[in-house]
């Protein structure tokens, strides 16, 4: 296991950076985009890349267990820390398909006017699904209630209908690097906005718009 792997990922100019990782860090960047998208409101940026290299790299642990000395106490081990990473990652995966139901007509809509330069949402298997959601969801409600309806009630915006992700929910958070002058909307209307430095390694409470940007950077990571 002490192979390194290559992860493609982004530059700051929103190109190509290839990034060498070995498996412990590659698992560790497995469990930080489980817990920032168990704990965010909103859909956050796919990790496709380490999805991939995750499974890629459970196959090969996996044959080199079949390789292994039966009885031998590391393979129970191994087997466990698998089993571990195999949880970690289904529950990942299960957690953005959830939130692709609940939130699907606003983060398609989101992908829709996305930029070149930003990082998409929805791998492409996660876009096809929406799509599909989508079109059923449309294809029920009109077989089921609309067409019941008088013909000016016979059509449904669902970008409407369907609640929007609560951006203005509070989050728990750890500081990975120090951030200076992060502005703070005031609770209050009578309140003014203030700014808050973040010192590394400290933990706070704050409303998860404010600090969002920097969950996408990696600078903060939510618990």
């Amino acid at each position: 296991m002490a192979e390194e792997l290559e992860l493609l990922g982004q530059d700051s100019d929103g190109g190509s950076d290839e990034v060498v990782l070995t498996p412990a860090e590659l698992i560790e960047r497995l469990e930080q985009a489980w817990l920032n998208e168990k704990f965010a409101p909103e859909l956050l940026e796919s990790k496709s890349e380490i999805v991939e290299c995750v499974i890629e790299q459970l196959d090969h642990m996996e044959e080199n267990l079949k390789r292994a000395q039966k009885g031998d106490l590391k393979v129970s081990i191994h087997r466990m820390e698998m089993e571990r990473i195999r949880y970690v990652l289904s529950s990942y995966l299960r957690c953005r398909l959830m939130k692709i139901e609940k939130f699907f007509p606003h983060i398609l809509e989101k992908e829709k006017t996305r930029s070149d330069k930003e990082p998409p949402s929805l791998s492409p298997e996660e876009f096809a699904f929406a799509q599909e959601y989508m079109a059923n969801t449309e294809t029920y409600l009109k077989n089921v209630a609309l067409r019941h309806m008088p013909p000016n009630l016979q059509k449904v915006d669902l970008v409407r209908s369907v609640p929007k992700p609560d951006l203005d929910s509070y989050v728990f958070l750890r500081v990975k690097e120090r951030q200076e002058n992060i502005l703070v909307e005031p609770e209050i209307d009578e309140q003014r906005d203030y700014v808050i430095d973040l010192e590394e390694g400290s933990q706070h409470l704050i409303r998860y718009k404010t600090i969002a940007p920097l969950v996408a950077s990696g600078a903060v990571q939510l618990i």
